[in-house]
């Protein structure tokens, strides 16, 4: 939907923020998410994306996690323009950057840009990992002094909660395969390791291309710290082998971008069947679509269990 006309509280929004005169389009984009979202383009400034959601806390982590992004990593991400609190929402306003969705486009492009495609992302994931510790797992916050925090449990502790969340939302599509699921999630030692950021959504989807690469990563919302292998085997599933039916050298292209920032984690074969299992069905319970055109249905079904029938043992 596109018109040149304002809800009150994002005008009030861009009135804080932009203090600039009034524009000559609004677009309301489909989200997946909780957040309304506003594209807003000007003749006389660059166009800007506005973003409320009924849970403030939530909408300033996200704004001070890409922030940070923004400054302690390469990774490509819009400029924060600002960031608050309008009657009981939460706000941000980022830069707009223009391109195609990466989504749509990555099944068109050559194997080589694909490729390239990969280890950014693997190398991005590794910048986060560098850049972003923590002393717990489980939601990433912004604590009293400012810096971004999680007060969850354990890694190991937040990786059961985190798995057994997915395999409840399963349909039942796929109960023949629950009891091994369950024995592979099982599985996974407990060992020690620092919690790092947990884009659980870093992925094509979530990207603009422009210009022959990848101009920005968008939406980091509903921050997670965990175990970097868990990181590791989602965002790896979700860029190798969402679009691709042999996905092996995307999964090279995605290690090997990780290995050029740091040595790649522990990715045991519980993380890849929680990776398959979270990846399956969506915040409303609806299986995702995987592939582009997106299959839906049987097809999509039959695209997840094959997922999932690569780690599960024989």
């Amino acid at each position: 939907m596109t018109d040149a006309v304002l809800d009150v509280d994002v005008r009030r929004i861009l009135d804080r923020v932009l203090q600039t005169s009034d524009p000559i389009a609004v677009e309301h984009p489909p989200q997946g998410n909780h957040k309304a979202t506003s594209v807003v383009r000007y003749a006389d400034r660059a166009d800007v994306v506005v973003q409320s959601t009924g849970d403030p806390t939530a909408a300033h982590a996200e704004a001070a996690v890409l922030a940070a992004v923004r400054e302690r990593t390469s990774v490509p991400v819009p400029r924060l323009l600002g960031r608050g609190s309008i009657g009981d929402r939460g706000y941000l306003v980022t830069e707009y950057v223009h391109g195609r969705d990466l989504h749509e486009t990555f099944t068109t492009l050559d194997d080589a840009t694909r490729t390239e495609i990969a280890r950014l992302f693997g190398d991005s994931l590794a910048e986060l990992h560098e850049a972003f510790t923590f002393g717990a797992a489980g939601p990433v916050t912004v604590g009293s002094s400012g810096t971004l925090e999680a007060g969850g449990p354990d890694p190991a502790t937040f990786f059961e909660a985190y798995a057994a969340d997915a395999l409840d939302a399963l349909p039942a599509a796929f109960d023949d395969r629950r009891s091994q699921v369950e024995t592979a999630l099982a599985s996974r030692p407990k060992r020690t390791v620092t919690p790092r950021l947990f884009p659980w959504d870093l992925r094509p989807g979530n990207a603009v291309f422009a210009d022959g690469e990848v101009a920005a990563i968008v939406d980091w919302g509903e921050p997670l710290a965990a175990a970097p292998g868990l990181a590791v085997a989602k965002t790896q599933h979700l860029v190798a082998a969402w679009y691709e039916s042999d996905p092996a050298a995307l999964r090279d292209a995605f290690k090997a971008g990780y290995e050029s920032v740091r040595p790649l984690p522990d990715v045991t074969t519980a993380d890849r069947v929680a990776a398959v299992v979270a990846s399956a069905v969506d915040s409303t319970g609806t299986v995702t679509r995987p592939r582009y055109p997106e299959l839906t249905g049987a097809d999509a079904v039959a695209v997840h269990r094959d997922w999932l029938d690569e780690w599960l043992p024989a």
